[in-house]
């Protein structure tokens, strides 16, 4: 593949945001447009479509590593997701009666476009984490704008400065455990992510000498922009399409949880003779090569080498040989995990093997 191609094909991350348009237009099945293509169509080309183990050489990576149009992609992703959001509401609402829903549309259609709105609330969140990692202030404030109109901000706390640094421990909220079930670690992870992301800011501001409440903290201002936001949203939509966005930020922030499920379930990083944990390593992170599912979500799958190397841009992230393998992309993953049985069927006799093969 050629490096202009290698960049053009993540346009096709903009192609939810076409169904997203059918999602927030039309009714009936079709409302569910999002939710059709994100967890039905692409998990089932993915069964059919090989994994792509190929790596950048180091001349490619140097060049692609510094293409601006890489960036731009990612950018550009935040207004239209902000647009997406706008419609979202705009399509729910009856304006003769700000306290309503638009009177044209059933449960059936207002279920559908919630549950797709939620499908983007999560890819907004994975724009928020790839541009967390930056190390430039204005790609972290672009990462702010992107987990506000999800209202998972604290994210940027806690995955940055607790996440990377405790994964595939018992101390890590967003490590799930063998046998965990994924509804019972939606609960789990959610709390407890929520409750670290305050304490960490807490140990920051008393590392700097600063007074926990105040402006220095970033989980109160955080919490003072998400809540501006939301009365934004009911000033101009009322209250039931202002309850539909909380309900389709929470569906994101649940599709969040589920895809920390399945990134490192089972795995466990080993104590060193220090009693302190091994360095991160490829192999505590579950990977997937499935190309669909790599170019949606901005390469998130190749995620043992984004743990082991935090810092490196999507475009750039390899495949390494050492690495547990997923048997399909994370789409088709997600739903796998929605019926625990089958998840414990599928991925324990994996665990074990990673277990088995590391010792």
């Amino acid at each position: 593949m050629s490096l202009k191609i290698h960049s053009l094909k993540y346009l096709v991350s903009f192609s939810s945001y076409i169904f997203a348009y059918i999602s927030f237009t039309y009714t009936g099945i079709l409302s569910f447009s999002v939710i059709i293509y994100a967890y039905f169509l692409i998990p089932l080309l993915e069964l059919f479509l090989k994994p792509d183990e190929h790596n950048l050489t180091e001349v490619e990576e140097e060049m692609v590593k510094n293409d601006r149009l890489y960036d731009l992609y990612i950018y550009l992703m935040i207004p239209v997701q902000y647009l997406a959001v706008g419609y979202f509401l705009y399509s729910l609402c009856d304006f003769s009666n700000s306290f309503a829903f638009n009177s044209e549309l059933g449960p059936i259609d207002i279920a559908g476009r919630i549950l797709s709105a939620g499908t983007l609330s999560a890819q907004s969140i994975n724009i928020g984490h790839e541009l967390g990692h930056r190390l430039k202030k204005y790609e972290k404030f672009l990462a702010k704008l992107a987990l506000l109109v999800t209202l998972n901000m604290h994210f940027f706390i806690e995955h940055n400065r607790g996440h990377h640094n405790r994964v595939a421990t018992p101390h890590d909220p967003a490590t799930s455990r063998k046998g965990d079930i994924l509804y019972l670690f939606w609960i789990r992870s959610t709390v407890l992510s929520a409750i670290s992301a305050w304490k960490l800011e807490y140990v920051k501001l008393k590392r700097l000498k600063k007074p926990f409440i105040s402006i220095y903290n970033e989980m109160i201002l955080f919490a003072i922009a998400q809540i501006s936001f939301v009365c934004v949203i009911y000033f101009f939509f009322g209250l039931y399409v202002t309850l539909a966005f909380v309900c389709a930020a929470l569906i994101g922030k649940f599709i969040l949880e589920t895809i920390n499920y399945i990134e490192h379930y089972g795995l466990k990083r080993t104590v060193n003779e220090d009693g302190k944990y091994e360095r991160v390593q490829a192999h505590h992170s579950w990977n997937s090569n499935h190309v669909i599912g790599r170019i949606m979500i901005f390469e998130l799958s190749r995620h043992s080498d984004h743990h082991y190397r935090a810092t490196r841009k999507y475009q750039i992230l390899k495949h390494h040989d050492n690495a547990p393998q997923m048997p399909t992309g994370y789409p088709g993953m997600m739903v796998l995990s929605l019926l625990p049985p089958l998840w414990f069927y599928v991925m324990n006799p994996l665990v074990d093997k990673v277990i088995t093969e590391k010792h």
